[in-house]
């Protein structure tokens, strides 16, 4: 049966209409089919600017065959046997929207779908980037402007996207639902929510079935301008990295919990940044998902971030939070939100000395290294985080 949002809590109906409640929890695919550079151990700059440059030095045809070897390397069936066996229960799922441009990588979400209803796993299809761009980061493939909220023909792509998505997964019962957009940044709440209700309406037109999740504005901060869900089968969503200068580790040495910045944040801080979604969850009846959490690991037990895990994940347990964390795997480095499963070595083509480092080293070592390079983005070559699994393990039971 598909998941369904029921006086305010996800669940789902046995064969004799027996509703039982389902906690989603898992992890995020991220850098996989919308590549971030921190997450390959190089600069943060848009995917489309450095497939760009990766053309302009070695040709079309040259990126046309990395986009395919990154692909089939970076996420196989391993990876989803493994999250499954972890004891996760849900995959979420971030793309770019150029990959549903085309058959040859539209097939890559469909696989990962396929991958998710193999092993027992629900799947959340986050549209990461959208046409023109919903943020000024890179992780919204944006080159500096978020033309998604002044452009009508962006916003018409956009609504076009998902009822492609709509039509095609409309009876997929292992998706659990739809994350319709990814930290969406607007000055105008009122703009958002408008663009918010055309999309659901343009699904529903088509897709009844599945959850719709609804990020809020300011980077899945701020959800209060929603008010009541328009949609009676909706989950809000919120992302959680507080407090940013600790979890990805932009001031160095400072531990939690603690004095960072000018607060001092132990537990019962995080708890009242969290209880205002709380609050919300209760008053609307409507079920709050954390798309997004993480932290980078460095020393966990000097800076004390599996003390942070533990009590955010004990606040998610506290407050009925559902939730996957960022991310399943990465190179490893000393900022952002490292991955479950770190790559540590430092071939020519992960350089952490520089002065070109991560996925930047391609432009040069593609041609002669590209066997190596793809081998090297097999979760074989990865080591597993062993403390931040066993933090996580211990909230699946």
């Amino acid at each position: 049966m598909f998941l369904r949002v029921e006086k305010g809590k996800i669940i789902a109906k046995n064969a004799k209409g027996i509703s039982k409640p389902v906690m989603l929890k898992g992890v995020n695919l991220g850098g996989w089919l919308m590549m971030e550079g921190y997450i390959l151990g190089g600069r943060n700059i848009p995917e489309r600017e450095f497939k760009n440059n990766l053309a302009l030095k070695h040709g079309r045809t040259a990126l046309l065959e990395f986009n395919r070897l990154f692909r089939d390397n970076f996420i196989l069936e391993r990876d989803f046997k493994l999250i499954s066996k972890s004891g996760f229960n849900c995959v979420r799922i971030p793309f770019n929207f150029r990959l549903i441009q085309a058959r040859e990588t539209f097939r890559y979400l469909e696989k990962a779908v396929d991958l998710c209803r193999k092993h027992g796993l629900f799947a959340i299809l986050d549209l990461h980037s959208a046409p023109g761009s919903q943020n000024e980061d890179w992780h919204s493939d944006s080159l500096g402007e978020a033309l998604l909220w002044k452009d009508k023909r962006c916003q018409e792509q956009l609504i076009g996207i998902w009822q492609f998505l709509a039509q095609r997964f409309k009876h997929e019962k292992t998706i659990a639902g739809y994350d319709i957009l990814n930290e969406a940044v607007c000055a105008n709440n009122r703009v958002v929510s408008g663009l918010y209700k055309k999309v659901i309406k343009a699904i529903r037109e088509i897709d009844r079935n599945h959850i719709i999740f609804l990020e809020g504005n300011n980077w899945a901060q701020d959800i209060e301008f929603l008010g009541e869900p328009c949609d009676e089968n909706m989950v809000y969503s919120i992302h959680f990295y507080m407090p940013l200068e600790f979890t990805f580790n932009f001031i160095r040495n400072i531990r939690y919990p603690g004095k960072i910045g000018n607060t001092h944040f132990p537990k019962a801080k995080l708890k009242e940044k969290l209880r205002k979604y709380y609050l919300i969850q209760r008053k609307y009846k409507v079920p709050i998902f954390v798309g997004e959490f993480g932290q980078n690991s460095r020393c966990p037990y000097c800076h004390k971030e599996l003390t942070w895990l533990k009590d955010t994940l004990s606040l998610f347990r506290e407050f009925g939070f559902h939730w996957t964390y960022w991310t399943w795997k990465a190179i490893a480095q000393g900022i952002y939100p490292d991955g479950i499963y770190q790559y540590q070595e430092n071939p020519a083509w992960v350089n952490r000395q520089g002065p070109a480092y991560g996925w930047e080293t391609y432009y040069y070592l593609w041609h002669k290294n590209k066997k190596q390079i793809s081998d090297s983005w097999r979760s074989e070559n990865f080591r597993q985080n062993k403390a931040l699994s066993s933090v996580l393990g211990s909230f699946l039971r």
